[in-house]
């Protein structure tokens, strides 16, 4: 059956605008449906954040597949998508990794006319520090690594760094002093809830079901074979199912009898108080662990390390934001008088060498798109295409077969950073 994508709903354009501004304000079409889940449909991708709803957003696109239900237990973007710090990038030294990332980030640039929904992805450029001349020679090395890959990706000395982000504190005295920077121009930052509404939305208008507050219990799978899922709601019977849960991937695996490499632990941030503009960079030091943006809003947004222990409770640790918070004032010492309006965790799922599954499960029917670590959010668009596309084929994608569930066992690790294979060292 074809699909016409404007039958549905209206563009966005600036007629529209004007057209549902001047009446009062009560014709404004909704940018979804809430349907009821159907008792059947060909498939169900478990968790309605940025990957899930990619991922069937281009399922119906790509590859003309639009009995598609994304189901999720609480509220669209209210996991991880909503609890990260934003960045998107593509500055990574294995093959494997970079080719990914920067096809996430190529569609990240057209992403906003593609949806028809302003996902606010500015490129305001993204400086990684250095503090020693070990650091720039490892920094050196990945952008040479870079380069090869056809990315983009420069080093640049303490003088131009001070030229290019003056309230950086670049002083020869400060504790961890900073040398220069590896630059990534192109990288940026985007706003999460519009990227979750603008494919919601569009994925909505290809036929998709947006089913909220709709928990998945468990998968069931009978003779090796996936055959649906128990909700809250009921059981809804699907020939294939995506996991795309982030800290949860684990425990839904664990009903079908999976047990996987990954570890869940929280990973938190925290806003000040708005402010006028003053930071118009993302600034990262690998060395404090520390990344620092301000927000459309004003708000200074800071982020840095794992709290260390398993949990699902979406709580941080005082311990953590008092580190982060010690961290960003060494870089930006004018913060200091700033007020803390609020701070989160999200759940992350750690694989054992910090790069993601994006993969077929040996339940037949059953596929995973998990263990993102710190890379979530970046990956959603590059992320949602190669699902959907292992989804639908049954076999992966160019890009992310080197993501595969079975190199645990085999052990060609994908290790961006040349750690052992433990989550907390990633």
């Amino acid at each position: 059956m074809g699909h016409n994508p404007d039958a549905r709903r209206p563009r966005y354009s600036l007629w529209s605008l004007i057209r549902h501004a001047l009446p009062p304000h009560i014709a404004w079409p909704t940018a979804w449906r809430f349907p009821e889940p159907k008792s059947r449909y060909e498939v169900v991708i478990i968790g309605g954040g940025g990957h899930g709803l990619a991922t069937a957003y281009y399922l119906a696109r790509n590859h003309g597949i639009h009995d598609v239900a994304v189901v999720e237990k609480g509220w669209i973007g209210g996991g991880n998508t909503g609890r990260n710090t934003t960045i998107v990038r593509s500055t990574y030294l294995i093959d494997a990794n970079a080719q990914f990332y920067e096809h996430a980030l190529r569609l990240w640039e057209n992403l906003s006319a593609e949806l028809n929904f302003n996902v606010m992805f500015s490129q305001r450029g993204l400086y990684n520090l250095f503090h020693s001349a070990r650091e720039r020679e490892i920094l050196a090395r990945r952008q040479n690594a870079m380069r090869l890959n056809g990315i983009d990706g420069e080093l640049i000395d303490r003088e131009q760094l001070k030229a290019e982000v003056p309230e950086l504190n670049v002083s020869p005295s400060a504790r961890f002093p900073v040398l220069g920077a590896a630059v990534q121009r192109r990288a940026g930052v985007a706003r999460h809830d519009a990227v979750v509404w603008g494919y919601a939305r569009a994925a909505d208008r290809l036929g998709v079901d947006i089913i909220q507050n709709c928990e998945v219990t468990a998968i069931r799978a009978e003779a090796g074979a996936v055959q649906g899922v128990d909700t809250k709601r009921g059981f809804i019977r699907a020939s294939k199912v995506g996991l795309a849960v982030a800290g949860h991937t684990s425990t839904l695996a664990e009903t079908v009898g999976l047990r996987l490499p990954i570890e869940s632990h929280l990973l938190q941030a925290c806003v000040t108080e708005p402010i006028k503009p003053l930071l118009n960079r993302v600034v990262t030091s690998a060395a404090l662990h520390v990344y620092v943006s301000q927000t459309d809003k004003g708000e200074v947004l800071i982020g840095g390390d794992l709290d260390g222990y398993n949990s699902y409770s979406q709580r941080g640790s005082f311990r953590i934001t008092e580190q982060n918070l010690a961290h960003a004032l060494e870089l930006f010492p004018q913060l200091s008088r700033l007020k803390l309006m609020r701070h989160w965790a999200g759940v992350m799922d750690m694989t054992m060498d910090g790069s993601p599954i994006i993969d077929r499960t040996p339940v037949r029917g059953l596929y995973i798109d998990g263990g993102w670590c710190y890379g979530g959010f970046k990956a959603i668009p590059g992320s949602g295409f190669c699902f959907a596309h292992t989804i639908a084929h049954d076999q992966p994608h160019p890009l992310n077969a080197a993501f595969s569930l079975a190199r645990f066992r085999a052990g060609p690790l994908i290790n961006e950073r040349g750690a052992p294979p433990m989550p907390n060292a990633h």
